[in-house]
């Protein structure tokens, strides 16, 4: 193993490091958590708590940064350490270790950049996901489920938690519609990259004849909002039904009417739970997710003003696709906005998305 390659790998490490400390004002961001605890240390701190609340959010955020940044600066000077120690006595074993470290922090540094990356408004939130199949039948109802298996990987490799919603499986296969609730810290923030119609191609396996087939899914991603957010929902706007729940393979069937429906009269968007026993929970939940539906709508809108003033004529309505998977003739993941792609279409659809994520994520700060 060559000492040099280990301090070769460590220059572009030491320069993404301090590019990092550069963008994240360190030296500010330390004074204002200082200036905030000594505002928490103050005996009238929680007299109005919900201010209160939101200064220790914002500690929390700011120190989450700081303290990451100092966490990842110490690995790099405990690798520095232990390659002029390996140097010095070469002991191929610290060297080792060495180069594991280097693997290590580069990794971290690439999620602690990603994470940076997450500044707008809800990104920190959990979210909702929803699947909806196009036209098509089984063949687009199955594309959903494969959707479904995929973002469940993704999640999973996260550490985000999984929680089916509401779940309409289709006749044949796959699922009429389904809704995921995935929580944990910057779920939304990661998954508002996949906003938008999934389109695939391939050789139908339901197709007799062996004919390629092209087939959408739509994928709406909201943040998962707190009681106390401010989206305008009028009681009278709303059309509440119950019905009784029904699951896949009979499973989660209720004998009483627990399943709710709402439909937001003004805007015809319809929200769906039947994930919980109790009707009263599952209308809890599905207010979250009417919440949620409204506040996307609001970002569509602005928008939609945003690319109207700068003149762009994007159509986001349903067929302009994000993303196009390509099973036959070729093997191909293509991120249209972004111009990623990838050849390994396995792995993406084992939930290796993180590619697609960022570059989505980066390309909005240009």
């Amino acid at each position: 193993m060559d000492i040099i390659q280990v301090k070769q790998d460590l220059v572009p490490l030491e320069k993404k490091l301090d590019e990092i400390r550069g963008s994240l004002d360190l030296e500010e961001k330390e004074r204002r958590v200082a200036e905030l605890e000594e505002i928490m240390s103050q005996p009238t701190f929680w007299d109005d708590q919900d201010k209160a609340q939101k200064t220790i959010d914002e500690t929390n955020a700011l120190k989450s940064s700081v303290d990451t940044y100092h966490k990842l600066n110490g690995q790099l000077e405990d690798i520095e350490v232990l390659t002029g120690l390996a140097e010095e006595e070469n002991d191929d074993d610290m060297l080792k270790e060495a180069l594991e470290g280097v693997k290590q922090l580069k990794l971290d540094l690439e999620a602690f950049e990603l994470e940076l990356l997450l500044s707008e408004e809800y990104d920190r939130n959990s979210a909702i996901l929803e699947l909806h199949p196009g036209a098509g039948g089984t063949e687009s109802q199955d594309w959903a489920s494969m959707l479904l298996r995929m973002y469940t990987r993704w999640a999973e490799s996260k550490g985000y938690k999984v929680e089916t919603l509401d779940y309409l499986p289709g006749d044949e296969a796959g699922v009429k519609s389904v809704t995921l609730l995935v929580k944990g810290h910057n779920a939304f923030g990661f998954l508002k990259a996949e906003r938008g119609v999934h389109r695939l191609v391939r050789i139908s396996p339901f197709d007799a004849s062996g004919r390629r087939h092209t087939s959408f899914v739509s994928c709406h991603v909201m943040p998962e909002l707190d009681d106390d957010i401010d989206i305008d929902i009028r009681t009278e706007d709303l059309k509440i039904d119950t019905y009784r729940a029904s699951g896949a393979g009979g499973q989660h069937v209720n004998t009483t009417d627990s399943a709710v429906r709402i439909t937001h009269e003004p805007t015809g968007v319809v929200v769906t739970c039947q994930s919980e026993r109790s009707q009263i929970k599952n209308r809890e939940r599905a207010m979250k997710i009417l919440k949620g539906r409204l506040y996307e709508r609001q970002l569509e809108e602005q928008q939609k003003e945003l690319n109207e003033i700068k003149g762009e004529q994007k159509d986001i309505a349903w067929g302009s696709q994000i993303r196009s998977y390509v099973f036959h003739p070729y093997s191909m993941v293509k991120d249209h906005r972004t111009n990623m792609e990838t050849g390994n279409v396995q792995a993406v659809m084992d939930g290796e998305l993180d590619p697609f994520i960022e570059s989505y994520l980066r390309s909005r700060l240009d």
